[in-house]
């Protein structure tokens, strides 16, 4: 019988028996996937029931054939089937010996003879017949190992919508199954991040959450919110102000800045799948944690104070109403009282649940409804006792009269501007509940859009209908009619209807009128058809514009709290209930909106607060132009009807806004929101969210990285871009830290690792494990291993290869061989022929020497050595490898560091440092350490093109570096010391180099010490090839099969070049013994005619018993100019 393909046992069940190999499908699915479930599916079709027995690939073959089965007939194949539950059979048995013996038949076809290692470890045998009708009658991907497509291999997490399933890994399918056993876990190795951890522990919870569409969730919250207190109480004041033309002017500017938001939240919220958190999880998605961080934590605390703000309107119209007869207290305390009171009934309906909160809203927004209605029926319907405060029902005179503007006091259009946009700031309604819409791709840009749409045309009705039935002036006074014969001098529209209102108007243009559009604020409820009504309105406006804030404040700060973007701040991220209610941040968010209540006086934070909704605005019109920009894959939105360079536009605009309404508060909300993105940048929080700024950042390098590429290098522009053989790059830190030091901000710096292991898989997580190292010891350089057989194959692939384009390294820096008289001498030659190659190459190269070694691999766990210097105590725990090999300065072999458990077997021992080690650990901390007051001693010697001199500039421009001052030596003629001083003295000052002295050593050819002649003879003796006592084809086998080996005649030659190294060794120790650091010309060698041996000796003798040296050779192209 058909039915769904089962699924093999997560790794750790029991396996079948022997005789269960293949399992027949009773139909039955399991109840879900694990994390390794639904990678190898495959589906058997026996032609007949008898067939059974030649398609069990292992188990009894006396088994009867499975129940109900019978002969496939046509296209059928209902009847029959066998699924392959696993690869299950732990005794390895074989196949029978009628199985014939064939590979795979059919591409990656999973049964076959071949072995396959399952979840269990055991090989397993299987195979069957592609040749008959049912094979190919079976659907496509249900016979192989590789997955077909599916949206459920997709997902991040365990997401509400579906299970995640792991297709099979690149190594499951390509690798020799001998060598890869199938691993459990995420494709690729994936790890989820601590904000994906919560997502799926979010979705684990019970089901049965109360989920909203698009009306219900986004549509009524918008109406609600931006159908505030102005649309009673300050839209007929603004017609009076600014006329209607202008307002209809402000409500379209307000609605274009709102549009053009709307329209970019849809784009943003239509590129993926939107969790909770609204304007902070969109803008944290795009523009990544430093922006969304600081926008949640400001948007999150506005929404808390306006909680707070429409409380306090609400109270004041109730102290209004009741100031006649029922003051309590004061007014003041009154409004606390009230206030008080209504935050703990919101605080209380947003507590008991979104569905409770949201059967409220649909409550107060059917009042809001009737409300409006019943203000455009009263429109309709004049009535003589309303005549004298003003409404006279619509009229083309009064329509006219009000069409242009009448500021008056200090009101211009922009204050009238400002006082009017905070009730459009209610967009985001909708979009912060994400988490509780069931679709919030479908339903935050139909609902957000056509909130919009609704409320703009409301305002513009109610400014047109105001200022086309009441007048701007009016006394209130039935007496104040005109007779017949003052009518020809009065002009105002009310006149032909036979009043004059001119007594409350002074000739100095001062009014003291108390009815209008000017001056009476509750001017629509007097022209509505119920005056109660309207305050009833204006009661719905404000509680549910509180209750829609109560309830956003706490959702965004609960997604915040949950990216842990703020540390300590985790305790609000927990929710309570099926619809993970935020209760703590309820409280929180209660507990700020009482205490502005308290304050009863908002003039000063109102407008912050729309500064505050403004930013939130701005800052999503931007993602979606700098995700545009970015011209990311990724960017992808389904809603189309957006336009990057309009979002930009809007931003400014919402930019613009913010300073027309309040000066001073929109450079705060500026100056908070920077703040808050500078702390978060210097957390760095430890989040990967694809942000468009990382897509951006991709961009600008790629496109700068070209641009550089087709520009010629200029001498001015020369920096030292360093390839440096560190192995791994906590291996050798002394080398690490000075390279750094020169190279920080400056130039580039790779860490080259020629590795042995031939498995790119490791590599591939050594790159990504290093890597990180580096960031986290905010060491600003790249980590590159190669997979090579030696040093020096592994350092021609990176001197070739490493870089891009003019990011490419031109200086090879490596540590220096100090035990390369104790192994093989091969590895000299190696080492040597590195240095060749360096310059084969047309590189620089710069030997790190320091007489303690560089080393510390073969102190395993030197990491937690190292941030351990200040412990007294030289007791430490120390990993030790059992296979150490390594000495401590060879920088010529990879490291032996063990890295990876799989490689090398570990101990754990407590052990008490020798001297040795102490000193190297000691050593290995000498350069980041700040140098105390000192020398750079610059031995320049031979003219290399300035990288020798560049060096310890760069050096001693470093803050570690800047108490040590430079002292150049160079050789010369007794006879001309002064003179070659001066000439030294100008070229370093062309140069703009500053030195504390020039020392001219003219003594350099002296003959050096007898016994430090007989100490170097003695030191080369093990290595000469002595020619003249054998044969000459003896020797020259010798030659060829240790090539490294010194010839008498080579030592004759370069006797000259050999007693120099020797004598400048007594120089070096005679002048700069004391110094931080020695650079030095490093001496040459010519490939071909000096031999390893020889040209090691040279360079172990020049830097032997000295303080850390560094030899340089520039590939003598000038780095240093004089012209501007």
């Amino acid at each position: 019988m058909s039915a769904p393909s089962s699924l093999p046992p997560a790794q750790g069940e029991n396996p079948a028996p022997e005789k269960e190999g293949l399992a027949v499908d009773t139909g039955l699915k399991p109840a879900g996937p694990t994390p390794s479930s639904s990678r190898f599916q495959v589906d058997l079709v026996a032609e007949a029931a008898g067939a059974a027995d030649k398609t069990l690939a292992s188990g009894d073959k006396d088994a009867p054939a499975p129940e109900g089965s019978e002969p496939a007939a046509g296209g059928e194949e209902a009847k029959g089937r066998f699924r392959v539950v696993n690869f299950v059979d732990p005794s390895g048995a074989s196949p029978p010996e009628a199985v014939p013996a064939e590979g795979f038949q059919n591409g990656d076809t999973v049964m076959s003879e071949g072995s396959l290692h399952s979840s269990t470890g055991g090989q397993h045998h299987y195979h069957y017949d592609t040749h008959t009708n049912t094979y190919y009658l079976r659907t496509f991907g249900h016979n192989t190992i590789d997955a077909v497509p599916n949206i459920d291999f997709y997902r991040q997490t365990a997401a509400p919508l579906g299970d995640k399933l792991i297709r099979p890994t690149l190594s499951e399918l390509h690798d020799e199954l001998d060598k890869e056993p199938f691993e459990d876990g995420f494709a690729n190795g994936d790890e989820l991040t601590p904000a994906e951890e919560a997502a799926a522990k979010e979705a684990s919870e019970p089901k049965g959450a109360v989920k909203f569409g698009w009306i219900k969730g986004v549509l009524v919250r918008c109406m609600l919110n931006i159908w505030g207190v102005m649309l009673f109480i300050r839209m007929s004041w603004i017609v009076g102000q600014a006329g209607i033309v202008l307002s209809c002017v402000i409500v379209l500017m307000a609605t274009v800045v709102t549009t053009i938001t709307g329209l970019s939240t849809s784009a943003i919220a239509t590129n993926g799948f939107v969790r909770g958190g609204g304007a902070y999880y969109l803008i944290s998605r795009s523009l990544g944690p430093e922006f969304g961080g600081s926008i949640g934590l400001i948007f999150a605390f506005a929404n808390a104070v306006a909680v707070a703000m429409y409380v306090v309107g609400f109270a004041e119209t109730v102290v209004e109403l009741l100031s006649v007869d029922c003051i309590m207290t004061d007014e003041i305390n009154d409004i606390r009282i009230v206030g008080t009171i209504t935050v703990i009934l919101l605080l209380g309906i947003s507590v008991a649940g979104m569905e409770w909160e949201a059967k409220a809203q649909i409550f107060l927004l059917v009042v809001l409804i009737t409300a409006i209605f019943n203000y455009f029926i009263g429109s309709f319907i004049p009535l003589q006792s309303k005549e004298s405060q003003g409404f006279f029902g619509y009229d083309s005179g009064i329509m006219m009269e009000n069409m242009g503007p009448d500021f008056r006091g200090t009101e211009s259009f922009f204050s009238v501007f400002a006082i009017f946009f905070p009730a459009a700031t209610g967009i985001l309604a909708g979009a912060n509940i994400s988490g509780d819409l069931s679709d919030p791709q479908l339903a935050i840009p139909r609902g957000t859009l056509l909130a919009i749409l609704i409320t703009g045309i409301v305002y513009l009705g109610v400014a047109i209908s105001t200022g086309s039935c009441i007048v701007r002036d009016a006394t209130g006074n039935d007496n104040d009619t005109h007779s017949a014969q003052i009518m020809a001098n009065c002009t105002d529209a009310a006149c032909k209807f036979g009043y004059d209102f001119s007594s409350c108007k002074s000739g100095n243009g001062l009014y003291n009128c108390r009815y209008g559009l000017q001056n009476d604020f509750q001017v629509m409820s007097i022209v509505s058809g119920f005056g109660p009504i309207i305050t009833a309105g204006i009661f719905s406006a404000t509680l549910s514009s509180a209750l829609a804030s109560l309830v956003s404040a706490p959702k965004v700060f609960q997604a915040l709290c949950k990216d842990n973007i703020y540390p300590g701040l985790e305790m609000f991220a927990k929710g309570y209930g099926k619809n993970n209610e935020p209760l703590r941040g309820y409280i929180l968010t209660f507990c700020i909106a009482l205490a502005f209540i308290l304050i009863a006086e908002l003039n000063v934070i109102a407008p912050i607060i729309s500064n505050f909704f403004l930013a939130s605005y701005a800052l999503i019109n931007f993602s979606v132009f700098h995700a545009s920009l970015a011209n990311s894959p990724g960017w992808r939105p389904s809603f189309k009807y957006y336009n990057m360079w309009v979002s930009l536009a809007g931003a400014v605009l919402c930019c613009v806004v913010m300073f027309v309404i309040n000066w001073w508060a929109a450079l705060m909300t500026n100056v908070i929101v920077m703040g808050l993105y500078i702390y978060v940048s210097y957390k760095k929080p430890d989040v990967n969210w694809g942000s468009s700024t990382q897509a951006l950042t991709y961009h600008q390098a790629l496109t700068h990285s070209l641009h550089l590429s087709s520009v010629e290098d200029h001498i001015k522009n020369f920096r030292p871009q360093c390839l440096v053989m560190t192995g791994y790059p906590n291996s050798r830190p002394a080398l690490l830290h000075l390279v750094h030091a020169f190279t920080k901000n400056v130039g580039l710096m790779i860490c080259g690792h020629g590795s042995r292991r031939p498995n790119f898989k490791e590599l591939s997580n050594d790159q990504t494990r290093y890597q990180r190292w580096l960031m986290k010891n905010e060491t600003k350089a790249f980590y590159t291993p190669v997979f090579a057989e030696d040093i020096r194959e592994g350092t021609q692939y990176l001197l070739q290869a490493a870089g891009l384009g003019r990011l490419r390294p031109n200086t090879l820096v490596i540590g220096f061989k100090n035990d390369w008289k104790d192994g093989d001498m091969m590895n000299v030659e190696t080492y040597i022929q590195m240095i060749h190659d360096a310059f084969d190459y047309q590189y620089g190269t710069v030997v790190l020497r320091l007489k303690e070694g560089l080393d510390v691999s073969h102190i395993s766990e030197q990491d937690d050595l190292l941030s351990s210097q200040e412990k007294t105590s030289g007791m430490k725990d120390v990993v030790v490898s059992i296979d150490m090999k390594d000495s401590d300065g060879d920088s010529s072999k990879p490291s032996s560091k063990a890295t990876s458990v799989q490689n090398t077997q570990l101990l754990i021992i407590p052990q008490t440092l020798n001297v040795a080690d102490q000193r190297l650990l000691d050593a290995s901390q000498l350069f980041k350490r700040k140098q105390g007051k000192g020398t750079v001693d610059v031995w320049w010697l031979f003219d290399d093109g300035g990288l020798t001199l560049l060096i310890p500039y760069l050096l001693t421009n470093k803050k570690k570096w800047n108490d040590c001052k430079i002292r150049v030596f160079i050789g010369g003629k007794i006879n001309r010391i002064d003179h070659d001083r001066r000439a030294m003295a100008t070229l370093l000052s062309k140069f703009r180099i500053d030195f504390s002295d020039i020392n001219v050593l003219g003594d350099i050819n002296t003959k050096p010490k007898k016994e430090n002649v007989t100490a170097f003879e003695e030191m080369i003796e093990p290595y000469r090839l002595k020619e003249d006592d054998m044969e000459q084809d003896t020797a020259e086998a010798l030659k060829a099969s240790e090539p490294w080996r010194i010839t008498d005649n080579e030592l004759e030659l370069y006797r000259a070049k050999t007693n120099r190294q020797i004598r400048l060794n007594e120089l070096l120790k005679e002048h700069s013994s004391t110094a931080n650091l020695i650079v030095m010309s490093m001496p040459l060698a010519r490939k071909g005619a000096v031999s390893s041996a020889l040209y090691m000796s040279w360079l172990e003798t020049l830097s032997k018993d000295l303080p850390p040296l560094l030899l340089v050779r520039g590939n003598h192209q000038s780095v240093l100019t004089f012209y501007s």
